[in-house]
């Protein structure tokens, strides 16, 4: 039976709703955390949030792979999100705490925790975000399922957005330093306890065929080989976002220039001459859906990353009053459950292409609005922002769901699946495209003269949160609409693979 009971579904959708109190409260918080609180200058913060992202390119894919070949009584991918729980509640904290060090010894204390927190958050998300591709063989069931995942996944980000500054108020007493840890202490304790009832209550099902290839050890072994390919291009391009100056440019030409030379060389190889991890990286490069998805998945991550970086900036200075940013969080979250909610029935009568290009052009055109809507004018303020949140909720519900079609189609012209490998990818996209765009933010407050220290700073950089607010997120929707016209995949094509797949596996 392919229909999963409806208390799977909640059970599942409970998984995000803790991950989120660490992403969305990284997202939302943390910038203005480290320049408020903490003291860390938003040009350090910015380098902080990019470097972070260099080890999510390795781990995500290592944690894949390493997914992919777990074999226990539990599953694949259950387990993990059991084991990584407390690591991920220690780390949220850790990330929150702020020790009475000197500004260098700070630095790397923020370095620590924070690669620390993305550490475990990949170790629990990525297999997290798999699980969805094996529940299930329906794909109209997992864009269902996915649509109970994001409601919870936003309830979890209605409770630590919405109602962390009355927190941290609460248990610091005007002290944020305090109030901030104590805070932390409540939601990793809900997030431990989330992620348990995530592993009881869902039940993996699709078992693709039984692989003769190398044992992890050596798959491992193989792709350390292959890490300055995969470090590199991050490299560049972080340090050409950053600096955005000659040498950086010509440093990330030459290293797309060996890139497409090196994959060019891969793909004409002779498959039987591959090992494992190679032909994963082969079968990824030649799947058209899920190269388009890795695309979308990054520009979809910078459009909703930025405008959630950069909303308690501009409540607490654009309209001065700090603690209405959490009731701003609370009603996108609200907006964002009923979104994602409807997803699945507009995905049916839509199809899920022509639903992601609709939520990302309505989005994108709401948000634009926010750069003549007065910040006196509230009822304006919250109208646009619910408005291009119903739709924007739609873009990561669209997006696994459709990770999860490309991981069939995958199966299906090359006989082999690496359900977390693809997901990975997914998963490493959403955290590359947060940390880039919570580095954006960063950048360009800095470039208007922003110091969190210095109220002298504050009236120079208005014009800077404002544009962050309204035209540089909806650009990156604009281009995300731009690119989803080119997805191959149709409701019938994904219905006729849906078919084949079942008649292939009920052969086995």
């Amino acid at each position: 039976m392919n229909k999963l009971p409806l208390y799977e579904k909640v059970g599942y959708a409970m998984g995000d709703a803790g991950a989120n109190l660490v992403w969305r409260g990284a997202l939302a918080y943390l910038a203005v955390f480290y320049t408020d609180t903490f003291g860390i200058s938003a040009a350090a913060a910015a380098m902080l949030f990019l470097v972070v992202r260099l080890s999510d390119g390795v781990t995500d894919i290592i944690m894949g792979m390493i997914a992919d070949r777990t074999q226990s009584r539990f599953g694949k991918f259950r387990p993990w999100i059991l084991y990584s729980a407390p690591f991920l509640g220690l780390f949220m904290v850790l990330c929150f705490t702020t020790p009475d060090f000197s500004t260098t010894n700070k630095l790397i204390y923020a370095y620590v925790t924070y690669i620390g927190l993305t550490l475990a958050y990949t170790v629990s998300n990525v297999p997290y975000s798999a699980l969805m591709g094996v529940m299930t063989p329906d794909d109209t069931e997992r864009t269902k399922l996915s649509g109970f995942r994001f409601a919870g996944a936003f309830t979890g980000g209605l409770l630590v957005m919405g109602f962390l500054p009355e927190l941290v108020a609460f248990f610091g007493g005007g002290d944020d330093a305090k109030g901030y840890q104590l805070t932390m202490y409540l939601f990793a304790s809900l997030l431990i306890i989330l992620m348990i009832i995530t592993f009881a209550t869902t039940k993996e099902r699709v078992t693709p065929h039984a692989s003769n290839e190398g044992n992890l050890k050596s798959e491992l072994f193989d792709l350390t080989k292959s890490l300055p390919f995969i470090i590199l291009p991050l490299l560049a391009t972080t340090l050409f976002f950053y600096y955005r100056d000659l040498y950086s440019g010509v440093f990330f030409a030459l290293v797309m220039t060996a890139m497409t030379f090196v994959i060019k060389k891969l793909l004409n190889k002779d498959k039987q001459s591959l090992t494992g991890s190679q032909r994963d990286m082969v079968d990824l490069l030649t799947n058209k859906p899920w190269l388009v998805l890795l695309g979308i998945g990054f520009l979809t991550m910078m459009f909703n990353g930025i405008k959630y970086g950069v909303i308690a900036y501009y409540f607490k200075y654009h309209v001065a009053n700090e603690l209405m940013a959490g009731q701003y969080f609370i009603a996108l979250l609200v907006v964002s459950i009923l979104g994602a909610l409807a997803t699945g029935k507009l995905a049916e009568i839509m199809g899920k292409r022509n639903l992601f290009i609709a939520s990302l052009m309505l989005s994108g055109i709401l948000t634009t609005a926010f750069y003549w809507v007065p910040s006196d004018n509230l009822v304006a303020v919250f109208t646009f922002g619910c408005a291009a949140e119903f739709f924007a909720a739609m873009m990561p519900t669209l997006f696994f769901s459709m990770l999860g079609d490309s991981a069939d189609y995958s199966e299906w012209k090359n006989k082999r699946r690496a359900t977390g490998l693809i997901y990975s990818a997914g998963t490493f996209v959403q955290k590359t495209g947060g940390g880039f765009a919570g580095a954006l933010v960063l950048v360009v407050l800095a470039g208007y003269g922003y110091n969190g220290m210095d109220e002298l700073t504050i009236t120079q950089a208005l014009p800077g949160m404002q544009l962050l607010m309204s035209w540089i997120p909806a650009a990156f929707a604009f281009l995300g609409a731009a690119l989803m016209l080119i997805y191959p995949l149709t409701s019938a094509m994904t219905q006729k693979i849906t078919e084949d797949l079942a008649i292939r596996r009920s052969n086995v």
